[in-house]
């Protein structure tokens, strides 16, 4: 079973550059989108339902702005949107899919933005996440939790560590938050098949810095502990262009 993850910078944008080829070419069973930056009601049916998904959706109030989607082949058990706190579920960071054996949580972690000003928000969201997470958990079932986490994590996972460690992203309260959703029984998918450097998931595109690699790893699949035995691959597949991002993806047996 394969599971992809990809911020896109923006549904619509993105379709204008072959995403719904790329879709049908990559064939995912299940593909988690964030940074959507669109309500349903503003797409069209092509993007709506593709052939052979179901889609679902968690739009911000505020147009043109945030957003998650899933798109999957086997139809969830079950569908949540949000963690259930207002301030942030109105700016669509999460939706949940329950699977026969897993739970997949769907996450765009707020951005710490310049000054470092939205960093408390951020972790808030992020603490109200594990908390989300621990509790699907006790049910028995595996955790996968996908997205942009807007965090590197160590500093090999970016290229510039000693120039950002002041700077959102790479904050030491932002990377100790991974440490402890690690420690609690979580693993970096990614991590378990590749421990090298100058892997990333994000390029700044005002700088050019994907033609020099330039770029922090930011996307994230995580999986409980009782999922371990399941996983059998993870990859960033920097090849894929259409955004500053660019998808991550994890296949369980």
């Amino acid at each position: 079973m394969k599971l992809f993850s990809w911020n896109v910078n923006g549904i619509r944008a993105i379709t204008r550059k072959g995403f719904l080829e790329w879709v049908h070419d990559t064939d995912p069973d299940i593909l988690c989108l964030q940074e959507t930056k669109a309500h349903p009601d503003q797409l069209t049916m092509e993007i709506l339902s593709p052939r052979g998904y179901s889609t679902f959706w968690s739009s911000a109030v505020r147009k043109g702005y945030s957003g998650v989607a899933i798109y999957t082949k086997t139809e969830p058990v079950h569908i949540e949107e949000g963690l259930g706190i207002r301030e942030f579920d109105d700016e669509g960071r999460t939706l949940i899919a329950e699977y026969d054996s897993f739970f997949l949580f769907n996450v765009y972690v707020p951005n710490g933005q310049d000054g470092n000003k939205r960093v408390p928000f951020k972790l808030s969201f992020c603490e109200a996440l594990k908390e989300k997470a621990d509790e699907k958990r006790s049910h028995g079932k595996a955790v996968i939790t996908c997205g942009d986490f807007n965090t590197a994590h160590t500093e090999i996972d970016l290229a510039r560590p000693k120039e950002n460690s002041g700077n959102t992203g790479f904050l030491p309260e932002e990377r100790a938050w991974i440490d402890r959703f690690l420690a609690a029984g979580y693993i970096d998918t990614f991590r378990e098949f590749n421990n090298d450097p100058e892997n990333y998931s994000w390029w700044d595109y005002k700088t050019f810095a994907r033609k020099r690699n330039v770029g922090w790893r930011l996307d994230y699949f995580f999986i409980s502990e009782e999922g371990r035995s399941a996983l059998s691959g993870a990859d960033i597949h920097a090849d894929v262009m259409g955004s500053d991002h660019c998808p991550v993806s994890i296949e369980i047996d």
